[in-house]
């Protein structure tokens, strides 16, 4: 069996030709298209680039600006609260109320702190020590002495107390 021979005849050359020039065209427009549509995302991509690098200024500005105002405030804390926990009330055999009711006394007495500076009172940190090391505690009709552990300052000042019976 033969192939007929239409490339001879005039009707399939001009329709060969046709669908060749039409391929032709159809790409050139392709590309022109996509070539457009890639200008526009490039310029996109750009002004996004530019947009992001004005708002990373923007937030290096602002971050200055925040730890400057948080250095101020920590310049002006103040005591807010003061807590006191007394660590060794086991090795005595001090019941929880015992001890919660001796750490009250000693907040009590410290409560004059609440509302100051917390700078000025860790100045006298040790006439602060030593105020709570001279107070004598009576617990369950025994008296004892504190020692001052661990003292923590901040708007919340904590303070650990170790009891010593006196003799």
């Amino acid at each position: 069996m033969r192939i007929p021979p239409y490339h001879r005849a005039p009707t399939w050359q001009r329709f060969f030709a046709g669908a060749a020039l039409g391929g032709l065209i159809s790409w050139v427009i392709f590309f022109y298209m996509h070539g457009v549509q890639q200008e526009k995302q490039i310029r996109t991509i750009h002004e996004q680039r530019e947009e992001i690098k004005d708002l990373n200024g923007e937030i290096a500005i602002w971050e200055q600006d925040y730890k400057k105002l948080n250095q101020q405030n920590e310049e002006i804390l103040t005591i807010q609260e003061v807590e006191v926990t007394i660590t060794n009330g086991k090795t005595y055999s001090l019941d929880q109320l015992s001890i919660a009711e001796a750490e009250d006394v000693i907040e009590d007495d410290l409560s004059s702190l609440l509302a100051k500076d917390v700078v000025s009172v860790y100045n006298g940190k040790m006439l602060l020590i030593k105020s709570i090391e001279n107070k004598k505690l009576i617990i369950n009709k025994k008296r004892y002495d504190l020692e001052v552990v661990e003292i923590m300052f901040y708007t919340k000042m904590n303070i650990e107390i170790k009891v010593k019976r006196n003799s």
